[in-house]
């Protein structure tokens, strides 16, 4: 099993980057929030899961451990598969889903578009004491995700002063970490295809 990579960012795109690996390009699928803080060009190191599957091996990497121990935790639930899995860590970060879990908070899985009713109330049943609350030296330190949505943007390709007019038209006032995914894709909509 592949755990972790270690290499130099090749390309970024809204759902996935290419990591070169010793000369090898290695195609990997991620969340918002790491591809906010990967720049093509730029050193990087991930933790990975690789999905077995019959006519495809697919590699998921985040920028932390706990992120990525959630994303296997919940492949564990009954109906969940990786795609579903990577959707609730685009809405949620490790903690808020721990959270959410912890406290029987139906509501906050239902937001993740795909999740209904009978899913979040399995995830509650089959999930319970399986997502632990990390640590605080565990935790990535909370940013500024003004910067960090503009950074991912203009990783992406668009010009800083049009990555920043984009995040200023879809989030007033400051962004939290966990908004970050959300206003990333708002941006991402506002722009559209043109780059700066």
């Amino acid at each position: 099993m592949i755990a972790q990579l270690a290499g130099t960012v090749l390309a970024v795109d809204a759902s996935s980057l290419v990591i070169d690996v010793g000369g090898v390009g290695l195609h990997v699928l991620s969340t918002p929030g790491t591809l906010a803080g990967a720049r093509a060009g730029q050193a990087i190191r991930v933790w990975t899961h690789l999905v077995v599957r019959e006519e495809s091996l697919t590699l998921f990497g985040f920028a932390s451990k706990e992120e990525r121990d959630t994303f296997v935790a919940l492949q564990g639930v009954s109906g969940v598969g990786p795609r579903l899995a990577l959707a609730m860590l685009a809405v949620h970060a490790p903690r808020t889903l721990a959270a959410a879990v912890a406290t029987g908070d139906r509501g906050a899985l239902e937001r993740v578009p795909g999740i209904g009713a009978k899913v979040a109330a399995r995830l509650l049943l089959e999930l319970g004491g399986k997502l632990a609350l990390p640590d605080a030296d565990g935790v990535v330190a909370a940013g500024d995700g003004r910067d960090q949505v503009v950074e991912a943007l203009i990783g992406l390709g668009w010009n800083a002063k049009g990555a920043r007019a984009a995040v200023d038209a879809v989030a007033h006032g400051p962004i939290e970490d966990s908004e970050v995914p959300t206003v990333l894709r708002a941006a991402l909509q506002r722009l559209g295809g043109t780059h700066g």
